[in-house]
């Protein structure tokens, strides 16, 4: 079959609290054998919230892989058999305490195609009313506003570096404004 690789044997090198890793030997088109591996993720959920005065709430938070603090959209990581947009309603509350009254889904990215479970869903949320938040123990950032053109400006000077933000604003600038 073309484009295809069939998984000949698998193996669990490392199983922890966010992610797995495992080593699988594959089959190619071509016959011979190569060796992958795969992180293990459950998947997530970002949510891009719009202000009626058209900001969009960001979260500032350490990430600790690059040694900086990073201006993202509320995010979280999906638990076991939970709906994707239960999920990103429960982030924007948790992360923001923000509660809208409009929902778009703006579709699904994969983060990393090469070993990487992982894929994130995305939505943009309207009419916000706010709560108070409700962050993990081990959850330290700061809610930021930006307005929604200085945060598409953010993108594309790098100054927002992570990839589901750059991706999920754009989407937003393309779909939704106007």
């Amino acid at each position: 079959m073309h484009l295809f690789e069939k998984t000949v044997k698998s193996e669990k090198i490392y199983e922890g609290r966010i992610i797995s890793l495992r080593k699988d030997t594959v089959e190619l088109e071509n016959g011979k054998t190569a060796l992958r591996e795969v992180v293990e993720h459950p998947g997530g959920v970002c949510v891009v919230p719009i202000t009626n005065d058209n900001h969009i709430i960001f979260v500032r938070q350490y990430r600790y892989p690059f040694g900086e603090a990073l201006l993202e959209v509320p995010a979280g990581k999906l638990n076991p058999g939970e709906d994707h947009f239960e999920c990103g309603k429960r982030e924007l509350l948790e992360e923001t305490g923000a509660i809208p009254s409009e929902y778009s889904y703006m579709g699904v990215l994969y983060p990393t195609t090469a070993y990487l479970t992982e894929k994130i869903h995305m939505y943009l949320a309207k009419g916000l009313s706010f709560s108070s938040q409700s962050l993990d123990d081990d959850e330290f950032l700061d809610v930021v506003k930006v307005p929604f053109e200085k945060a598409v400006e953010m993108v594309m000077s790098n100054e927002i570096k992570d990839s589901k933000t750059q991706i999920a604003v754009l989407k937003a600038k393309i779909l939704f404004s106007h």
